[in-house]
C-alpha cells in the first residue's frame, strides 16, 4: 500500500499498518481515489476520507545521538563561543 500513500517515518508505518488491518486495503485505495491532487496523499488525508482516527503509536526515542546531530551541535557551540568572546572583548560603544 505504500505505492499509494505518502509513508515518511515509523509513525507512518504503524498508521497504515492500523489503516490496513481496520478498514482493509479495498478502502484504503477508495479514499486515495476521492483525494484531491494527482500525487500520493498524506496519511492524516486518507484518514479524513476514511472517518477514522488513528491512535497514538509510541515510537522509541533514539538512546544515543547521531553523528552528524554531534558536529552539528559542536559546530554551533563554537559559533556561540566566538561571538560571546568577541562581544565580551569589544568596548561598549554607549556613553
Amino acid at each position: 500500500m505504500e505505492h499509494l500513500v505518502r509513508v515518511y517515518n515509523e509513525k507512518d508505518r504503524q498508521t497504515l499498518e492500523w489503516l490496513r488491518r481496520h478498514v482493509g486495503d479495498a478502502a484504503i485505495a477508495a479514499a486515495v481515489g476521492r483525494c484531491p491532487g494527482s500525487g500520493k496523499p498524506y496519511l492524516s488525508s486518507v484518514c479524513r476520507h476514511l472517518g477514522v482516527r488513528t491512535p497514538s503509536f509510541h515510537t522509541p526515542r533514539r538512546q544515543s545521538p547521531s553523528p552528524v546531530a554531534e558536529q552539528s551541535l559542536a559546530t554551533i557551540r563554537r559559533i556561540l563561543a566566538a561571538h560571546t568572546a568577541s562581544t565580551v572583548a569589544r568596548p561598549s560603544l554607549t556613553r
